[in-house]
Formats: structure tokens, C-alpha cells, sequence
């Protein structure tokens, strides 16, 4: 990450962006008594935070499972957080949740015990209690949809926004793309030559749904209109000029 100093106000809490991670996830890596499994669209939520894993009758995780001396195997998931729209350093972020599976039927359900989400501005252990009363932010599964669709058909937007962007952290930019979007603000990841780093532009008040969210982006995009003095942005190199 680059050093980009910037007041990360009205962002969600460690406990909402966990479960919001878990929510978006497709994919999973769990380990259990030395065993590693890679699990794609495999895993659900309950609305506790406990994790249904359903899993083939030949798997490793299954026997290591049944055969527990306990019965309880101790196990990690990892999750990661991947930006819908190419950037460099893709992954915004990755959680760890460790605790217990136990059998049912063909499925394994996994109780954490211990979660951890590690952010560019480093790693939190997360309250289990809030954990289990989250919810993930309302606008996670749209977000892949209108963060792609803002980059492929709203370039001018995008650099409209830069307008807003203090002048130091868009110094040697090459390339400004949507990183991340929540109920409470709009991410951009900013691409230097050899570094990058993140500028939060906050909305004015939470997005609770996609209409809501769409008032918020125009209430930015007149703020990027109105300000004084914009700032020229280096132009983006497609793919095509690499």
C-alpha cells in the first residue's frame, strides 16, 4: 500500500465488514488437523455466523470430521476479499476464522471461536459477539455489478471525483479506479508508476439500498463539479497502450 494519509470517517465497523466479507465470498480455504481443502461455492452463513460447509462424501475435511477423538475437530477458514475491478493488489482484505466443525449429516458446521480481518491498515481480532449480531453492509451483493459497471462505462465520472481528492495523494497518479463501495462511502485505489494507495470519499449520509446509493454518488459528483481548481489526472493507459 502507498502512504496516503486520509481521515477514514464514516467507515463500516471491524464485526460488519467481516461478515460482509464472508457474505461476498465464493471461495474458501480450510484447514483441519493438517488437512487443506480449496472450496468453491461450497460455503453459507446462518444468520449466528456460523459457517455451513457442505462437502463431497469422499473429502478429506469430512473423515478428518468423523474420526475426531472428540468429535470436534479445530479448524481454520480463510476468506479472501477480492476487488471486482482489476487493480493492482487486488486483494483488499482477508479473514480468518478458527474454531470447531461438527458433522451433520454430510455437512460440516463450523462455530468460530477466534475471528480476524486483516485490512491494509492491519489486523483486528473481532468481538465474537458483535460478530454473531452483524449483518453484512446492504449493498454487498450489488457491489461487484456497480463497481464494474462504474469503471467500464463511467471513466469520466471516476476522474471527475479526483476533483475531491487532496492534491498530495494524486501526485504521479497513472490510473484512478472504484476499489470499494459501502452504505457509508466510495473507495478509490490510486496507481502510481511503482506504488498505489486508497483515498475514502464519504457520503454525505448511509445507503441503505442501490437508490439510495445512487443520490449519494450524484451528491459527490456535483461536489466534484463545483470545485474550484480540478486537478489534471495523467491520462489511464489501456491495456491495448501496454
Amino acid at each position: 500500500m502507498g502512504d496516503d494519509s486520509h481521515s477514514w470517517t464514516a467507515a463500516p465497523a471491524a464485526a460488519e465488514r467481516a461478515r460482509s466479507v464472508l457474505a461476498a465470498a465464493w471461495s474458501c480455504s480450510v484447514t483441519a488437523e493438517g488437512t487443506r481443502e480449496e472450496l468453491v461455492g461450497a460455503h453459507t452463513v446462518g444468520e449466528d455466523g456460523r459457517v455451513v460447509v457442505e462437502v463431497p462424501e469422499d473429502s478429506a475435511l469430512l473423515a478428518v470430521a468423523i474420526c475426531a477423538p472428540r468429535g470436534e475437530p479445530s479448524a481454520v477458514l480463510e476468506f479472501a476479499d477480492v476487488a471486482p475491478v482489476p487493480v493492482r493488489g487486488r486483494v483488499r482484505s482477508r479473514l480468518w476464522l478458527a474454531g470447531w466443525f461438527a458433522v451433520e449429516g454430510e455437512r460440516l458446521v463450523f462455530t468460530p471461536t477466534r475471528v480476524v480481518l486483516r485490512q491494509p491498515s492491519g489486523s483486528v481480532v473481532v468481538d465474537l459477539d458483535e460478530f454473531a449480531v452483524a449483518v453484512p453492509d446492504p449493498l454487498t451483493a450489488a457491489e461487484a455489478r456497480l463497481l464494474t459497471h462504474l469503471a467500464d462505462c463511467h471513466a469520466d465520472a471516476v476522474e471527475r471525483l479526483t476533483r475531491l481528492v487532496d492534491s498530495d495523494s494524486l501526485h504521479g497518479a497513472v490510473r484512478v479506479q472504484p476499489l470499494a463501495v459501502d452504505r457509508h462511502g466510495l473507495t478509490l485505489r490510486i496507481e502510481r508508476a511503482r506504488t498505489h494507495g486508497d483515498v475514502r470519499l464519504a457520503f454525505h449520509a448511509p445507503a441503505d439500498d442501490v437508490a439510495q446509493l445512487t443520490e449519494r454518488m450524484h451528491v459527490l459528483l456535483g461536489q466534484a463539479t463545483a470545485a474550484s481548481c480540478p486537478r489534471a489526472l495523467q491520462r489511464q493507459r489501456t491495456d491495448d497502450d501496454g
